[in-house]
């Protein structure tokens, strides 16, 4: 973790009065004054600041069930935050993993733990992510085949890894894949002559949404160690 942001995390300063205290050398770790605010921090460091040493609250894990016409950041923008639906202290330490679309709906990891948050997103990782899919024309079972094979998306130079494609009916499928490119469900879909009119998130590894729109409630201890192996 950077020493900024380990600072920050250990006691109320924010961001700017943290590296105005680092830049002072009032930071001490393992008994060197460090000035980079960009100096990495492990688990068995001892960090000292005004004489006392520095510990960091716990990391925070939660699920909501994102409503539609909302964006997946810390701040409003042409459409509102979900974090207006979260009432919690600190909230602009936390960051999504994996976000949606404005209009898409449903299962949305938050946490302030980057290194857990990355072995969710990285493709290398494989980590599934579940999506009920809702289409304008029919599906053909053909497309099974072609998904899982890999789609070519338009402007990008490889196939889409293997994907799994359950139809549940002509016009409804779910969609299993364990990457998370750029609009990618929708980029899929359009490649093979269809189009996504509804896009819900139901499942992120382990962890199935079951919480109302638009609440949350934190992830227990078998879940955040189940998506962290």
């Amino acid at each position: 973790m950077r020493l900024d942001k380990f600072i920050c995390k250990s006691t109320a300063l924010t961001k700017a009065q943290a590296i105005a205290h680092i830049e002072e050398g009032d930071i001490k770790v393992n008994g060197n004054v460090i000035s980079d605010i960009s100096a990495q921090v492990h688990e068995n460091n001892e960090v000292i600041f005004s004489g006392k040493q520095l510990f960091p609250r716990p990391f925070r894990y939660l699920l909501m069930n994102k409503p539609a016409q909302t964006i997946c950041s810390n701040i409003d923008e042409v459409y509102p935050s979900l974090f207006n639906y979260i009432d919690i202290e600190r909230p602009q330490e936390l960051h999504i993993v994996g976000r949606l679309d404005a209009d898409t709906t449903g299962l949305v990891l938050i946490t302030d733990d980057g290194r857990w948050s990355f072995n969710i997103t990285s493709p290398n990782k494989l980590c599934p992510k579940v999506y009920r899919v809702h289409l304008r024309k029919s599906i053909d079972i053909s497309a099974k085949t072609l998904f899982a094979k890999g789609i070519k998306l338009q402007g990008e130079p490889q196939l889409t890894a293997p994907a799994i494609l359950t139809i549940v009916d002509d016009k409804q499928v779910l969609l299993t894949i364990t990457e998370g490119k750029f609009h990618q469900v929708k980029r899929m879909f359009a490649s093979i002559g269809n189009k996504v009119v509804g896009l819900h998130r139901e499942s992120i590894g382990c962890v199935t949404l079951d919480v109302d729109e638009g609440q949350w409630r934190y992830l227990t201890v078998d879940e955040i160690n189940d998506l962290n192996p």
